[in-house]
């Protein structure tokens, strides 16, 4: 039985959301989750700023005879542009910028960061994927009609992290994830692990056709085990340290660097726009907007008043859709009709595949209770 739809008196998240609950005044869990357990542990304040100067010292002291003292994966959105913006032009730190070009860059995004790299006098370090194991990949998930299509991408993004940081020997990862616009976090029914392998390989062997021999393939145990307790791997997120307003970033990068917005958040790559913009609301019925919204609500960016006025309005332009329809049919090698038939078939989800979840939830919810960190951009 469907429950009665409902929607929060405090943001703009619904009964869309799994697994969401109100409470006798029609207020979210995510409301009361952001207030009891992100707040206290956020500091966008001069507590934040001695923290992160303390972050920087020892990132500094660790790599003092080194061409690098960290390294940060810049996609051209606003949160890693500003971020590699403040760390280098307020902090003084020598990152080592690398990009992943998973075959979906919009031209805006590649000059966009062409733009910030040049300004600061920075080298790129761009990773290619191999273009046909990236499309096999990539049609994998459509055939096997699961939501979250963005994996190919997303994993190859943080293996190629872990791959530059070992062969540089560098300790120190700045991850733009931060509380003030993602604190409110995306439910696994539409965004699973993109780390769990166990999961990928069996979608693969259903569904791909070609071998997978160059694409960057690297466990979540890698990168919360591995690499963080026997490497000594550190990942710091340093827009949680310094008061971060989206509109304010966009505008000093733009004046800074003529750097361009997309509209909204993560549309700097083709694919991904028309994976949140279109396939997730019309598909699954999940407007990924909601979320975003009430991140920023909750953090005192928008209110709630507009964040329903811009819920009214498409997130894609028809136009623009059309488009982007016929192009990513077309790069992927198919037709607009076999794309079209991927979104009219029937749903299914992690669970309908081999999966690790239970032992990948276990292990998350320890890494809360110890206060280790937390999913999406929080702590």
């Amino acid at each position: 039985m469907n429950k009665a739809y409902q929607i929060c008196t405090k943001t703009v998240i619904d009964s869309t959301l799994p697994d969401v609950t109100f409470d006798k005044d029609g207020i979210s869990s995510v409301y009361w989750d952001f207030q009891n357990n992100v707040k206290p542990n956020w500091f966008p304040n001069e507590k934040g700023h001695k923290i992160l100067e303390t972050y920087v010292d020892q990132i500094k002291k660790s790599a003092k005879n080194k061409d690098f003292d960290c390294i940060l994966g810049l996609s051209g959105g606003v949160d890693s542009s500003y971020m590699l913006h403040t760390m280098v032009k307020e902090y003084g730190l020598r990152p080592l910028v690398f990009h992943v070009d998973g075959g979906w860059n919009s031209e805006m995004a590649v000059n966009n960061i062409s733009k910030l790299v040049d300004k600061l006098n920075l080298d790129l370090f761009t990773e290619v994927i191999n273009w046909n194991e990236m499309r096999d990949f990539q049609l994998a998930w459509f055939k096997a009609g699961v939501p979250h299509i963005d994996i190919p991408q997303d994993h190859a993004f943080g293996a190629v992290l872990y791959k530059f940081s070992d062969k540089y020997n560098i300790k120190y990862i700045l991850n733009g994830g931060n509380i003030a616009t993602e604190c409110v976090i995306m439910p696994y029914k539409y965004y699973y692990w993109g780390t769990d392998l166990v999961h990928i390989r069996d979608i693969i062997k259903k569904f791909g056709t070609i071998p997978m021999k160059t694409y960057p393939f690297s466990s979540v145990y890698r990168h919360k085990i591995y690499q963080k307790y026997i490497k000594g791997m550190k990942v710091l997120k340093p827009l949680n340290f310094m008061p971060y307003s989206k509109n304010l970033a966009i505008e000093t990068l733009e004046k800074e660097y003529g750097w361009k917005s997309y509209g909204q958040k993560h549309f700097e790559s083709r694919f991904t726009r028309f994976y949140e913009g279109y396939w997730l609301p019309t598909r699954f019925n999940f407007d990924v907007r909601r979320n975003q919204l009430s991140s920023l609500i909750l953090t005192g960016q928008t209110t709630r008043e507009e964040s329903l006025e811009t819920l009214k309005k498409p997130s894609y332009d028809p136009e623009l859709l059309k488009q982007d329809f016929e192009f990513i049919a077309t790069k992927l090698g198919i037709s607009a009709d076999e794309l079209d038939h991927y979104h009219k078939m029937d749903l299914k989800f992690y669970w309908d595949y081999k999966n690790d979840h239970k032992k990948l939830k276990f292990l998350e919810n320890v890494i809360t209770f110890l206060n280790l960190g937390r999913r999406g951009g929080a702590f």
